[in-house]
Protein backbone atom coordinates (compact mmCIF):
# COMPACT_ATOMS: atom_id res chain seq x y z
CA UNK A 1 0.00 0.00 0.00
CA UNK A 2 2.79 2.32 0.91
CA UNK A 3 4.57 1.52 -2.34
CA UNK A 4 1.48 2.36 -4.31
CA UNK A 5 1.09 5.70 -2.59
CA UNK A 6 4.74 6.46 -3.16
CA UNK A 7 4.53 5.66 -6.84
CA UNK A 8 1.45 7.78 -7.17
CA UNK A 9 3.13 10.69 -5.46
CA UNK A 10 6.15 10.35 -7.73
CA UNK A 11 3.92 10.23 -10.79
CA UNK A 12 1.98 13.27 -9.70
CA UNK A 13 5.22 15.11 -8.93
CA UNK A 14 6.65 14.16 -12.30
CA UNK A 15 3.49 15.27 -14.05
CA UNK A 16 3.56 18.50 -12.08
CA UNK A 17 7.24 19.08 -12.89
CA UNK A 18 6.58 18.28 -16.53
CA UNK A 19 3.65 20.63 -16.57
CA UNK A 20 5.67 23.38 -14.97
CA UNK A 21 8.61 22.75 -17.34
CA UNK A 22 6.36 22.56 -20.31
CA UNK A 23 4.70 25.77 -19.23
CA UNK A 24 8.02 27.51 -18.76
CA UNK A 25 9.20 26.23 -22.14
CA UNK A 26 6.00 27.44 -23.75
CA UNK A 27 6.33 30.82 -22.12
CA UNK A 28 10.01 31.04 -23.23
CA UNK A 29 9.26 29.91 -26.76
CA UNK A 30 6.35 32.30 -27.11
CA UNK A 31 8.02 35.41 -25.77
CA UNK A 32 7.25 38.34 -28.08
CA UNK A 33 10.52 40.13 -27.55
CA UNK A 34 13.90 39.94 -29.20
CA UNK A 35 16.48 38.24 -26.97
CA UNK A 36 18.34 40.67 -24.71
CA UNK A 37 21.64 42.04 -26.05
CA UNK A 38 20.70 41.62 -29.67
CA UNK A 39 21.98 44.31 -32.04
CA UNK A 40 21.92 44.92 -35.78
CA UNK A 41 25.17 46.05 -37.39
CA UNK A 42 26.70 46.48 -40.83
CA UNK A 43 28.83 43.73 -42.28
CA UNK A 44 31.22 45.78 -44.40
CA UNK A 45 34.50 47.53 -43.85
CA UNK A 46 34.02 50.49 -46.13
CA UNK A 47 36.16 48.89 -48.82
CA UNK A 48 35.64 48.31 -52.51
CA UNK A 49 33.90 45.03 -53.13
CA UNK A 50 35.29 42.45 -55.50
CA UNK A 51 32.43 43.01 -57.92
CA UNK A 52 33.87 46.40 -58.76
CA UNK A 53 32.06 49.68 -58.32
CA UNK A 54 30.30 48.52 -55.15
CA UNK A 55 31.23 49.68 -51.66
CA UNK A 56 30.14 48.30 -48.31
CA UNK A 57 29.61 50.62 -45.36
CA UNK A 58 29.81 49.90 -41.68
CA UNK A 59 29.37 51.95 -38.54
CA UNK A 60 30.98 52.30 -35.15
CA UNK A 61 27.47 52.14 -33.64
CA UNK A 62 24.72 49.55 -34.02
CA UNK A 63 20.96 49.30 -33.69
CA UNK A 64 19.93 47.94 -30.25
CA UNK A 65 17.04 45.51 -30.62
CA UNK A 66 17.19 43.36 -27.47
CA UNK A 67 14.12 43.45 -25.25
CA UNK A 68 11.78 45.09 -27.74
CA UNK A 69 8.89 43.24 -29.29
CA UNK A 70 9.39 41.45 -32.56
CA UNK A 71 7.00 43.77 -34.34
CA UNK A 72 8.70 46.81 -32.86
CA UNK A 73 12.11 45.47 -33.89
CA UNK A 74 10.93 44.90 -37.44
CA UNK A 75 9.41 48.36 -37.49
CA UNK A 76 12.64 49.84 -36.15
CA UNK A 77 14.67 48.18 -38.89
CA UNK A 78 12.27 49.41 -41.56
CA UNK A 79 12.34 52.94 -40.21
CA UNK A 80 16.11 52.99 -40.10
CA UNK A 81 16.31 51.64 -43.63
CA UNK A 82 13.75 54.11 -45.00
CA UNK A 83 15.39 56.99 -43.14
CA UNK A 84 18.81 56.34 -44.63
CA UNK A 85 17.64 55.60 -48.15
CA UNK A 86 15.46 58.69 -48.21
CA UNK A 87 17.99 61.03 -46.62
CA UNK A 88 18.34 64.01 -48.94
CA UNK A 89 21.75 65.10 -50.12
CA UNK A 90 22.31 68.46 -51.78
CA UNK A 91 25.49 68.84 -53.80
CA UNK A 92 26.44 72.50 -53.96
CA UNK A 93 28.41 73.98 -56.83
CA UNK A 94 30.18 76.63 -54.78
CA UNK A 95 32.38 78.92 -56.86
CA UNK A 96 31.18 77.67 -60.22
CA UNK A 97 28.37 78.67 -62.54
CA UNK A 98 26.33 75.48 -62.17
CA UNK A 99 23.12 74.79 -60.29
CA UNK A 100 22.89 72.93 -57.02
CA UNK A 101 21.13 69.58 -57.11
CA UNK A 102 19.38 67.45 -54.48
CA UNK A 103 18.96 63.67 -54.54
CA UNK A 104 18.02 60.97 -52.05
CA UNK A 105 20.78 58.54 -51.13
CA UNK A 106 18.79 55.78 -52.79
CA UNK A 107 18.83 57.72 -56.06
CA UNK A 108 22.58 57.96 -55.71
CA UNK A 109 23.00 54.21 -55.42
CA UNK A 110 22.71 53.49 -51.67
CA UNK A 111 21.22 50.07 -50.98
CA UNK A 112 20.26 48.76 -47.53
CA UNK A 113 19.54 45.05 -47.21
CA UNK A 114 17.93 44.15 -43.86
CA UNK A 115 16.34 40.95 -45.10
CA UNK A 116 18.66 38.75 -43.07
CA UNK A 117 17.97 40.67 -39.85
CA UNK A 118 14.23 40.82 -40.48
CA UNK A 119 14.05 37.12 -41.33
CA UNK A 120 15.96 36.26 -38.20
CA UNK A 121 13.65 38.33 -36.03
CA UNK A 122 10.50 37.11 -37.78
CA UNK A 123 11.72 33.51 -37.18
CA UNK A 124 11.19 34.04 -33.47
CA UNK A 125 7.44 33.70 -34.05
CA UNK A 126 7.27 30.65 -36.28
CA UNK A 127 7.85 26.92 -35.80
CA UNK A 128 6.97 24.26 -33.30
CA UNK A 129 7.40 24.85 -29.60
CA UNK A 130 10.68 23.05 -29.23
CA UNK A 131 12.10 24.51 -32.44
CA UNK A 132 11.04 27.99 -31.38
CA UNK A 133 12.63 27.54 -27.98
CA UNK A 134 15.82 26.18 -29.51
CA UNK A 135 15.84 28.98 -32.13
CA UNK A 136 15.50 31.60 -29.40
CA UNK A 137 18.14 29.92 -27.29
CA UNK A 138 20.64 29.96 -30.14
CA UNK A 139 19.62 33.40 -31.44
CA UNK A 140 22.76 35.40 -32.49
CA UNK A 141 23.71 38.51 -30.58
CA UNK A 142 24.51 40.42 -33.81
CA UNK A 143 22.28 40.53 -36.84
CA UNK A 144 23.77 41.41 -40.20
CA UNK A 145 22.62 44.52 -42.04
CA UNK A 146 24.17 45.01 -45.47
CA UNK A 147 24.70 48.62 -46.56
CA UNK A 148 26.17 48.88 -50.03
CA UNK A 149 26.76 51.76 -52.38
CA UNK A 150 27.08 51.26 -56.10
CA UNK A 151 29.62 53.79 -57.36
CA UNK A 152 28.51 53.22 -60.92
CA UNK A 153 25.00 54.45 -60.13
CA UNK A 154 26.41 57.37 -58.17
CA UNK A 155 28.71 58.41 -61.02
CA UNK A 156 26.03 58.04 -63.68
CA UNK A 157 23.53 60.09 -61.68
CA UNK A 158 25.96 62.89 -60.89
CA UNK A 159 27.33 63.04 -64.42
CA UNK A 160 23.82 63.26 -65.82
CA UNK A 161 23.67 66.66 -64.13
CA UNK A 162 27.21 68.01 -64.45
CA UNK A 163 28.97 65.76 -66.92
CA UNK A 164 29.10 68.61 -69.42
CA UNK A 165 31.85 70.20 -67.32
CA UNK A 166 34.33 67.66 -68.65
CA UNK A 167 33.76 68.92 -72.19
CA UNK A 168 34.89 72.45 -71.43
CA UNK A 169 38.38 73.57 -72.41
CA UNK A 170 40.51 76.28 -70.80
CA UNK A 171 41.07 79.49 -72.75
CA UNK A 172 44.34 81.39 -72.59
CA UNK A 173 44.50 84.98 -71.47
CA UNK A 174 45.15 87.36 -74.35
CA UNK A 175 47.15 90.56 -74.48
CA UNK A 176 46.24 93.02 -77.20
CA UNK A 177 47.87 96.25 -78.26
CA UNK A 178 45.35 98.58 -79.85
CA UNK A 179 45.87 100.89 -82.79
CA UNK A 180 46.08 103.67 -80.18
CA UNK A 181 49.03 101.83 -78.55
CA UNK A 182 47.02 100.86 -75.48
CA UNK A 183 47.82 97.54 -73.80
CA UNK A 184 44.68 95.65 -72.85
CA UNK A 185 44.24 92.18 -71.36
CA UNK A 186 41.50 89.64 -71.87
CA UNK A 187 41.28 87.32 -68.83
CA UNK A 188 41.77 83.59 -69.17
CA UNK A 189 38.96 81.12 -68.71
CA UNK A 190 39.37 78.08 -66.49
CA UNK A 191 37.86 74.74 -67.37
CA UNK A 192 36.42 72.33 -64.82
CA UNK A 193 36.53 68.60 -64.37
CA UNK A 194 34.04 66.70 -62.27
CA UNK A 195 36.01 64.56 -59.80
CA UNK A 196 33.38 61.91 -59.06
CA UNK A 197 35.76 59.68 -57.12
CA UNK A 198 36.67 62.44 -54.69
CA UNK A 199 33.03 63.47 -54.46
CA UNK A 200 31.94 59.91 -53.77
CA UNK A 201 34.54 59.57 -51.01
CA UNK A 202 33.23 62.76 -49.37
CA UNK A 203 29.63 61.59 -49.60
CA UNK A 204 30.46 58.18 -48.15
CA UNK A 205 32.26 59.86 -45.27
CA UNK A 206 29.25 62.09 -44.56
CA UNK A 207 26.81 59.17 -44.64
CA UNK A 208 29.09 57.12 -42.41
CA UNK A 209 28.96 59.97 -39.90
CA UNK A 210 25.17 59.68 -39.98
CA UNK A 211 25.44 55.95 -39.36
CA UNK A 212 27.70 56.59 -36.41
CA UNK A 213 25.21 59.12 -35.09
CA UNK A 214 22.15 56.94 -35.00
CA UNK A 215 21.79 55.41 -38.40
CA UNK A 216 20.07 58.41 -39.92
CA UNK A 217 17.21 58.69 -37.40
CA UNK A 218 16.08 62.31 -37.14
CA UNK A 219 18.98 63.33 -39.36
CA UNK A 220 18.92 66.68 -41.11
CA UNK A 221 19.42 66.91 -44.90
CA UNK A 222 23.06 66.72 -45.98
CA UNK A 223 24.86 69.37 -48.00
CA UNK A 224 28.27 68.93 -49.58
CA UNK A 225 30.28 70.86 -52.14
CA UNK A 226 30.80 69.30 -55.54
CA UNK A 227 34.32 67.99 -55.99
CA UNK A 228 35.45 69.92 -59.04
CA UNK A 229 39.04 70.25 -60.15
CA UNK A 230 40.08 73.39 -61.98
CA UNK A 231 42.01 73.10 -65.24
CA UNK A 232 43.97 76.28 -65.82
CA UNK A 233 45.15 77.31 -69.28
CA UNK A 234 48.84 77.54 -70.11
CA UNK A 235 48.62 81.32 -70.20
CA UNK A 236 46.79 82.83 -67.25
CA UNK A 237 46.07 86.52 -66.76
CA UNK A 238 48.47 86.61 -63.83
CA UNK A 239 51.26 85.02 -65.83
CA UNK A 240 50.69 87.31 -68.80
CA UNK A 241 50.67 90.46 -66.69
CA UNK A 242 53.79 89.29 -64.87
CA UNK A 243 55.66 89.60 -68.18
CA UNK A 244 55.55 93.34 -67.60
CA UNK A 245 54.06 94.63 -70.85
CA UNK A 246 52.51 97.65 -69.20
CA UNK A 247 52.62 100.36 -71.87
CA UNK A 248 54.43 101.77 -74.86
CA UNK A 249 57.71 102.99 -73.40
CA UNK A 250 59.27 104.50 -76.54
CA UNK A 251 58.49 105.31 -80.15
CA UNK A 252 61.06 106.32 -82.75
CA UNK A 253 60.50 107.27 -86.39
CA UNK A 254 62.71 107.68 -89.46
CA UNK A 255 61.80 108.83 -92.95
CA UNK A 256 62.43 107.12 -96.29
CA UNK A 257 60.41 109.34 -98.64
CA UNK A 258 63.25 109.67 -101.13
CA UNK A 259 63.67 105.91 -101.47
CA UNK A 260 63.03 103.99 -104.65
CA UNK A 261 60.54 101.14 -104.98
CA UNK A 262 63.09 98.43 -104.19
CA UNK A 263 64.21 100.12 -100.99
CA UNK A 264 60.61 100.81 -99.94
CA UNK A 265 59.85 97.09 -100.34
CA UNK A 266 62.88 96.04 -98.30
CA UNK A 267 62.12 98.43 -95.44
CA UNK A 268 58.45 97.43 -95.38
CA UNK A 269 58.87 93.65 -95.38
CA UNK A 270 61.65 93.75 -92.78
CA UNK A 271 59.42 95.87 -90.55
CA UNK A 272 56.62 93.35 -91.07
CA UNK A 273 58.87 90.54 -89.84
CA UNK A 274 59.85 92.58 -86.80
CA UNK A 275 56.23 93.25 -85.88
CA UNK A 276 55.31 91.77 -82.46
CA UNK A 277 58.81 90.34 -81.92
CA UNK A 278 59.02 89.33 -78.23
CA UNK A 279 62.16 89.45 -76.10
CA UNK A 280 62.23 87.67 -72.74
CA UNK A 281 64.20 89.16 -69.84
CA UNK A 282 67.90 88.68 -70.49
CA UNK A 283 67.35 87.56 -74.10
CA UNK A 284 69.68 88.90 -76.78
CA UNK A 285 68.05 90.33 -79.90
CA UNK A 286 69.76 89.07 -83.06
CA UNK A 287 69.00 91.09 -86.20
CA UNK A 288 70.38 88.32 -88.41
CA UNK A 289 67.36 86.18 -87.46
CA UNK A 290 65.03 88.94 -88.64
CA UNK A 291 66.82 89.17 -91.97
CA UNK A 292 66.78 85.40 -92.48
CA UNK A 293 63.06 85.20 -91.71
CA UNK A 294 62.32 88.11 -94.04
CA UNK A 295 64.30 86.59 -96.88
CA UNK A 296 62.38 83.32 -96.56
CA UNK A 297 58.93 84.89 -96.29
CA UNK A 298 59.15 87.92 -98.59
CA UNK A 299 62.50 88.08 -100.37
CA UNK A 300 64.52 91.26 -100.95
CA UNK A 301 64.77 93.54 -103.98
CA UNK A 302 67.63 95.51 -105.49
CA UNK A 303 68.31 98.92 -103.96
CA UNK A 304 71.40 101.05 -103.25
CA UNK A 305 73.72 99.76 -100.53
CA UNK A 306 76.92 101.19 -99.03
CA UNK A 307 79.91 99.06 -99.97
CA UNK A 308 83.51 100.07 -99.23
CA UNK A 309 82.48 103.65 -98.73
CA UNK A 310 80.40 103.89 -101.89
CA UNK A 311 76.73 103.59 -102.80
CA UNK A 312 76.30 100.73 -105.24
CA UNK A 313 73.32 98.64 -106.41
CA UNK A 314 72.72 95.58 -104.24
CA UNK A 315 70.07 93.21 -102.89
CA UNK A 316 68.56 94.30 -99.57
CA UNK A 317 69.19 98.01 -99.60
CA UNK A 318 67.12 99.60 -96.82
CA UNK A 319 67.35 96.86 -94.21
CA UNK A 320 69.83 99.00 -92.26
CA UNK A 321 67.22 101.71 -91.83
CA UNK A 322 65.12 99.20 -89.88
CA UNK A 323 68.08 98.18 -87.69
CA UNK A 324 69.07 101.83 -87.17
CA UNK A 325 65.54 102.86 -86.18
CA UNK A 326 65.35 99.98 -83.73
CA UNK A 327 68.82 100.90 -82.45
CA UNK A 328 67.65 104.37 -81.47
CA UNK A 329 64.52 103.02 -79.78
CA UNK A 330 66.62 100.57 -77.75
CA UNK A 331 69.05 103.33 -76.73
CA UNK A 332 66.18 105.50 -75.56
CA UNK A 333 65.05 102.93 -72.98
CA UNK A 334 68.54 102.44 -71.58
CA UNK A 335 69.58 99.19 -73.28
CA UNK A 336 73.24 98.50 -74.07
CA UNK A 337 74.37 97.02 -77.34
CA UNK A 338 76.23 93.73 -77.50
CA UNK A 339 77.10 94.17 -81.18
CA UNK A 340 76.71 97.27 -83.32
CA UNK A 341 78.64 99.15 -85.98
CA UNK A 342 78.01 102.36 -87.86
CA UNK A 343 77.89 102.64 -91.66
CA UNK A 344 81.09 103.60 -93.45
CA UNK A 345 79.27 106.69 -94.71
CA UNK A 346 76.73 108.91 -92.92
CA UNK A 347 73.09 108.09 -93.66
CA UNK A 348 70.49 110.65 -94.59
CA UNK A 349 67.76 109.55 -92.23
CA UNK A 350 69.70 109.84 -88.92
CA UNK A 351 72.32 112.07 -87.35
CA UNK A 352 75.91 110.84 -87.57
CA UNK A 353 76.73 108.40 -84.77
CA UNK A 354 73.19 107.12 -84.40
CA UNK A 355 72.96 104.43 -87.07
CA UNK A 356 73.46 100.64 -86.95
CA UNK A 357 74.45 98.78 -90.09
CA UNK A 358 74.18 95.14 -91.08
CA UNK A 359 76.25 93.10 -93.53
CA UNK A 360 75.50 89.47 -94.25
CA UNK A 361 78.18 87.25 -92.73
CA UNK A 362 80.22 90.21 -91.47
CA UNK A 363 78.33 92.74 -89.34
CA UNK A 364 75.36 92.04 -87.07
CA UNK A 365 73.24 94.12 -84.74
CA UNK A 366 72.53 92.77 -81.27
CA UNK A 367 71.34 94.07 -77.91
CA UNK A 368 70.27 92.48 -74.65
CA UNK A 369 66.93 92.99 -72.92
CA UNK A 370 68.06 94.22 -69.51
CA UNK A 371 64.73 95.72 -68.42
CA UNK A 372 63.98 92.73 -66.19
CA UNK A 373 60.66 92.25 -67.99
CA UNK A 374 59.52 91.19 -71.44
CA UNK A 375 59.77 93.55 -74.40
CA UNK A 376 57.52 93.61 -77.44
CA UNK A 377 58.76 95.26 -80.62
CA UNK A 378 56.09 96.73 -82.85
CA UNK A 379 56.51 98.47 -86.17
CA UNK A 380 54.47 100.74 -88.39
CA UNK A 381 55.13 101.78 -91.98
CA UNK A 382 52.98 104.67 -93.12
CA UNK A 383 53.49 107.48 -95.62
CA UNK A 384 57.04 106.24 -96.19
CA UNK A 385 57.89 106.64 -92.54
CA UNK A 386 59.11 103.79 -90.37
CA UNK A 387 58.18 103.79 -86.69
CA UNK A 388 59.51 101.33 -84.13
CA UNK A 389 57.68 101.10 -80.81
CA UNK A 390 58.81 99.21 -77.72
CA UNK A 391 56.28 97.99 -75.16
CA UNK A 392 57.31 96.89 -71.70
CA UNK A 393 58.22 98.34 -68.32
CA UNK A 394 60.11 101.56 -67.66
CA UNK A 395 59.77 103.81 -64.61
CA UNK A 396 57.66 106.81 -65.58
CA UNK A 397 60.09 109.22 -63.94
CA UNK A 398 62.99 108.01 -66.11
CA UNK A 399 63.80 109.09 -69.65
CA UNK A 400 66.86 109.06 -71.90
CA UNK A 401 68.21 111.48 -74.49
CA UNK A 402 70.81 110.84 -77.22
CA UNK A 403 73.17 113.45 -78.65
CA UNK A 404 76.18 113.20 -80.94
CA UNK A 405 79.06 115.53 -81.62
CA UNK A 406 81.76 115.55 -84.28
CA UNK A 407 85.17 115.44 -82.64
CA UNK A 408 87.20 115.31 -85.84
CA UNK A 409 86.78 116.07 -89.52
CA UNK A 410 88.74 113.83 -91.86
CA UNK A 411 89.84 115.62 -95.03
CA UNK A 412 89.17 113.62 -98.17
CA UNK A 413 92.17 112.44 -100.16
CA UNK A 414 92.72 113.51 -103.75
CA UNK A 415 92.49 110.88 -106.41
CA UNK A 416 93.68 111.38 -110.03
CA UNK A 417 92.28 109.29 -112.82
CA UNK A 418 93.30 109.25 -116.47
CA UNK A 419 90.85 110.91 -118.80
CA UNK A 420 91.24 111.38 -122.56
CA UNK A 421 88.94 114.39 -122.26
CA UNK A 422 91.62 116.37 -120.42
CA UNK A 423 94.34 118.22 -122.24
CA UNK A 424 97.94 117.64 -121.10
CA UNK A 425 98.70 119.79 -118.08
CA UNK A 426 95.03 120.34 -117.27
CA UNK A 427 92.61 118.69 -114.89
CA UNK A 428 88.85 118.12 -114.64
CA UNK A 429 86.91 117.83 -111.35
CA UNK A 430 84.95 114.61 -111.64
CA UNK A 431 83.80 114.07 -108.00
CA UNK A 432 83.84 116.72 -105.30
CA UNK A 433 84.36 114.05 -102.61
CA UNK A 434 83.19 114.28 -99.03
CA UNK A 435 84.89 114.79 -95.71
CA UNK A 436 84.98 111.97 -93.16
CA UNK A 437 84.10 112.32 -89.50
CA UNK A 438 84.89 110.96 -86.08
CA UNK A 439 81.72 111.19 -83.99
CA UNK A 440 81.06 110.52 -80.32
CA UNK A 441 77.55 109.75 -79.14
CA UNK A 442 76.33 110.17 -75.57
CA UNK A 443 73.28 109.00 -73.66
CA UNK A 444 71.92 111.06 -70.79
CA UNK A 445 69.51 109.61 -68.24
CA UNK A 446 67.06 111.93 -66.56
CA UNK A 447 65.23 111.07 -63.36
CA UNK A 448 62.41 113.35 -62.30
CA UNK A 449 63.63 115.78 -64.94
CA UNK A 450 67.16 115.99 -63.53
CA UNK A 451 70.34 114.56 -65.01
CA UNK A 452 71.13 111.29 -63.27
CA UNK A 453 73.96 110.07 -65.52
CA UNK A 454 75.69 110.73 -68.81
CA UNK A 455 77.67 108.11 -70.71
CA UNK A 456 79.47 107.86 -74.01
CA UNK A 457 78.02 104.93 -75.87
CA UNK A 458 80.01 104.99 -79.13
CA UNK A 459 82.90 106.56 -81.05
CA UNK A 460 82.32 106.13 -84.77
CA UNK A 461 84.39 106.87 -87.84
CA UNK A 462 82.86 107.71 -91.21
CA UNK A 463 85.23 107.41 -94.14
CA UNK A 464 86.13 110.40 -96.25
CA UNK A 465 85.31 110.10 -99.95
CA UNK A 466 88.13 111.25 -102.22
CA UNK A 467 88.08 114.27 -104.49
CA UNK A 468 88.46 112.84 -107.97
CA UNK A 469 90.21 114.77 -110.75
CA UNK A 470 90.58 113.66 -114.33
CA UNK A 471 93.98 114.36 -115.90
CA UNK A 472 95.59 113.59 -119.20
CA UNK A 473 96.82 110.02 -119.34
CA UNK A 474 100.46 111.06 -119.39
CA UNK A 475 99.92 113.17 -116.24
CA UNK A 476 98.10 110.53 -114.12
CA UNK A 477 101.08 109.17 -112.27
CA UNK A 478 101.82 109.74 -108.59
CA UNK A 479 101.82 113.47 -107.79
CA UNK A 480 100.73 114.44 -111.27
CA UNK A 481 98.59 117.53 -111.60
CA UNK A 482 99.41 118.75 -108.09
CA UNK A 483 101.94 121.37 -109.11
CA UNK A 484 101.02 125.01 -109.04
CA UNK A 485 99.58 127.39 -106.51
CA UNK A 486 96.69 125.12 -105.39
CA UNK A 487 97.40 122.96 -102.36
CA UNK A 488 95.52 119.75 -101.55
CA UNK A 489 93.38 121.70 -99.15
CA UNK A 490 92.48 124.14 -101.86
CA UNK A 491 91.58 121.33 -104.22
CA UNK A 492 89.26 119.92 -101.58
CA UNK A 493 87.67 123.25 -101.05
CA UNK A 494 87.25 123.68 -104.76
CA UNK A 495 85.57 120.34 -104.97
CA UNK A 496 83.19 121.09 -102.11
CA UNK A 497 82.17 124.27 -103.70
CA UNK A 498 81.39 122.68 -107.05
Amino acid sequence: MKRFHMAWIILIAALLAFSVGWGLLWVYAHRDTVPDGTIAAGDGGGKHAAAGGEYRLTSSTSIPLGGVTVDAALQELNQRSDSLRGLSLTLEANGTKVQNKTWTLEQLGLRIDMKNARDMIAGLKVGRLWDKANYRLRFPKQLTVSITWDYRIFEKTVRSEWGYLDASEPVNAVRKITSEDKVIYQPHQDAYRLDTKALFANVVQAVKAELDDGWGMNAKPLSLPIAISVVRPNVTLERLKAEGIERMIISFTTDFKASGAGRVHNVTVTANTLQDWVLAPGEVFDYRKVIEATRVKYGFREAPVILNGELVPGIGGGICQVSSTLYNAALLIGLDMTERRNHSLPVSYLPKGQDATFAEGAINFKFKNTTGKHLIIRTEVKDRKLTVKLFGTLPKDVRYAIDSKTVKVINPPVKLVASAAVQPGGRLLMDAGKAGYVVETYRTMYRDGKVASRKRISRDTYKAQPVVYGVAPENSGPGAGLEGPQTQKQLIEDGVNE
